[in-house]
């Protein structure tokens, strides 16, 4: 559905694959439109509201006053412009007012100073608002630039604006004869613009670039989580919904995208289609797409269709709102709510889920990628547990990917502040070089004094934070040996939490020759368990006690991977065979006490299979670094925490 009004109203977003790649019908300044406004409007959520009326008489009510205001604007620039266009044109075509001269210059030069000074920023903005409009005609620029046209706008207005202001100040005051003094003063006015217009020459490729850097490391570092959080979202909301696949499809879940405009009371409404996200290939992304994308996770929580039955929760003006998770106690609740709402209820079992169950919400491409996202997936069957599991970890992963994209937006910011500041700097001196005040040499000094060893921890910050990017926010890494989670990536420094919540605070620069493991980001992990059996057992019941091993990690799939090896290490001299365990986890250890758990769950297995054979047996100490013991050995605090 396309916006209603300029800058009030409701967008609905559809994000396209590469198989269906439907271009944009046009686009406001500010706003992004629908990428299939026609596709998306059969599913507007307003349009099956029995409030749709009221809820878009209200809009409809806040847009008119924001067009007021913009109209007040727009009048007065157009009554400056005739007003000075009158006062050109007069003074061309009276003769009284042609011959007379101010300062030794016609007062229609002095017109023409005075229209493009003060009208030049309104006809810049008409070019850029013709520019865009023509871009918009073309499906390529549009979705490839328009969002770069859109973020340089205001930047290419200023720098048009200025650059006339020179030519016109230069080519009315060029062969004017002055005093001396008159000169210098003019010649100053000349350099003080020529070092504005390198400034906002400056500011423009500063906001190109910055815009550059932001597209592409969201993209590469964050499409991958983005996409499966959507799509997970998506899961979420079809599976709370009434069964589609049984009644006729009138809701399709999207996620409602907050973007609260500065200065005004009201917010406006995009809305992704969860369906297609999952269909997206990075390569296939315009920058355009992935704000949007990103927009959705920071400014909207995880959601969930409202259930029937719950009558609680309804937006301001009257109509049913999604349900938002806020934390894992209702994640859990919802979750159990949600279960009861898959199951059949005329089935003659309500305590797992099947495929059959999931058919009723989902068409059968859908389960086939839903299903095995859930413990127990390997025997058909998904219980209760399982799913509240899934569910909180849906929750978590959610929370810790906003985190990391708002800090990834402050260490933007922090940094633009920083070049902002360079920059004036680097004009200040571009100035003095202009006007002849300082010579080369001191300037260079005082340059190398101010920005040598800053540009070279800002370098390093610079690549260290988007380049090598060793970690996010939510990761649990280990750094010198001592294993810390990630709580807050700053420009200059990143705070990490120990087990016992002891924050520590590590600078950047140093950060970056410093190697790091990062839990979160490598694949599933493995797990050793060293044992002693007595050397005189037999060979025939180590074999079933191997056998009895893998019949254990068969039985728990969705747990421990199906390749394992046991071996003897080694034969030792108080008549012992060292033996060892080795097994993956379906996890990697981002969740400490999971791992823990599971571990200690295989240790207890282990030690039953031995008493059930027989054997005698010590169970070995945990093997590893010099440091494995601080890493993997918590205080007492760490399981009052919560698994951060």
């Amino acid at each position: 559905m396309a916006e209603k009004g300029s800058s009030g109203g409701e967008v609905v977003i559809d994000v396209h694959s590469e198989e269906n790649p439907k271009g944009l019908k046009g686009s406001p300044p500010n706003e992004i439109e629908a990428l299939d406004p026609q596709q998306n409007a059969q599913f507007s959520p307003t349009m099956s509201s029995p409030t749709a009326a009221k809820l878009s008489g209200v809009r409809i009510v806040k847009s008119k006053r924001c067009n007021k205001k913009k109209l007040k604007r727009v009048v007065i620039e157009w009554l400056m412009f005739l007003v000075l266009l009158g006062c050109l044109i007069a003074s061309l075509t009276v003769d009284k007012l042609h011959n007379t001269r101010v300062w030794d210059l016609k007062t229609w030069k002095w017109c023409v100073l005075v229209m493009v000074t003060f009208c030049g920023m309104s006809v810049a903005r008409w070019f850029m608002c013709l520019v865009v409009f023509l871009i918009e005609r073309n499906f390529l620029l549009r979705n490839k630039v328009l969002w770069f046209v859109h973020g340089l706008k205001k930047t290419v207005q200023v720098f048009i604006w200025l650059s006339s202001v020179l030519v016109t100040w230069v080519i009315l005051f060029l062969d004017v004869e002055r005093s001396k003094t008159a000169k210098k003063i003019i010649d100053n006015v000349t350099w003080v613009l020529v070092s504005i217009l390198i400034g906002a020459f400056l500011w423009l490729l500063k906001t190109l670039l910055f815009m550059m850097l932001a597209s592409s490391f969201h993209k590469n570092k964050f499409f991958d989580r983005i996409q499966e959080s959507l799509f997970n979202e998506y899961i979420l909301q079809t599976l709370s919904g009434p069964p589609l696949m049984e009644l006729v499809q009138e809701t399709i879940p999207r996620s409602p995208v907050r973007n609260a405009k500065k200065g005004k009371g009201y917010e406006t409404k995009k809305f992704i289609d969860n369906r297609k996200v999952h269909t997206l290939r990075r390569g296939k992304v315009s920058s355009w797409q992935m704000r949007v994308l990103v927009d959705s996770i920071t400014n909207s929580g995880l959601s969930v269709f409202p259930s029937t039955t719950d009558e609680s929760f309804f937006d301001e003006f009257g109509a049913q709102a999604d349900r938002e998770i806020t934390n894992e106690e209702e994640a859990q609740y919802l979750s159990h709510r949600i279960f009861y709402n898959i199951v059949r209820h005329d089935s003659w079992h309500n305590s797992y889920i099947e495929e059959d169950d999931l058919l009723r919400f989902m068409i059968k491409e859908e389960v086939n990628l839903v299903f095995p996202l859930f413990e127990g997936s390997h025997s058909g069957k998904i219980d209760r547990k399982s799913f509240t599991n899934w569910v909180v970890k849906v929750y978590r992963d959610r929370k810790v990917l906003a985190h990391g994209l708002n800090d990834t937006q402050i260490v933007v910011d922090q940094l633009n502040k920083l070049v902002i500041a360079i920059l004036i700097v680097v004009t200040f001196i571009i100035w003095l070089l202009l006007v002849g005040t300082a010579t080369t040499r001191v300037l260079l000094v005082i340059a190398a004094f101010l920005f040598g060893e800053s540009c070279k921890t800002i370098f390093q910050v610079v690549v260290f934070i988007f380049v090598m990017h060793p970690f996010d926010v939510g990761d649990r890494c280990v750094v010198d040996g001592v294993q810390l989670m990630v709580e807050e990536i700053n420009i200059f420094s990143t705070t990490f939490l120990k087990f016992n919540n002891e924050k520590v605070y590590y600078p950047n620069s140093v950060l970056f020759s410093k190697p790091i493991s990062n839990y979160y980001r490598s694949p599933d992990m493995g797990e050793t368990i060293e044992f002693c059996i007595d050397s005189r057992t037999p060979v025939e019941t180590v074999g079933r006690l191997k056998e009895k091993i893998r019949n254990h990690l068969e039985a728990n799939g969705d747990l421990w991977h199906l390749n394992h090896l046991v071996v003897v290490t080694e034969i030792g001299n108080d008549n012992k065979l060292k033996m060892a365990l080795h097994c993956n986890h379906t996890m990697n250890f981002q969740h400490f006490r999971e791992r823990k758990k599971r571990r200690t769950d295989l240790i207890i297995e282990l030690k039953r299979i031995l008493e059930e054979l027989g054997i005698r047996y010590n169970i070995l100490p945990e093997q590893g670094s010099p440091n494995q013991a601080i890493r993997d050995t918590p205080d007492a605090a760490t399981y009052a925490a919560p698994d951060l």
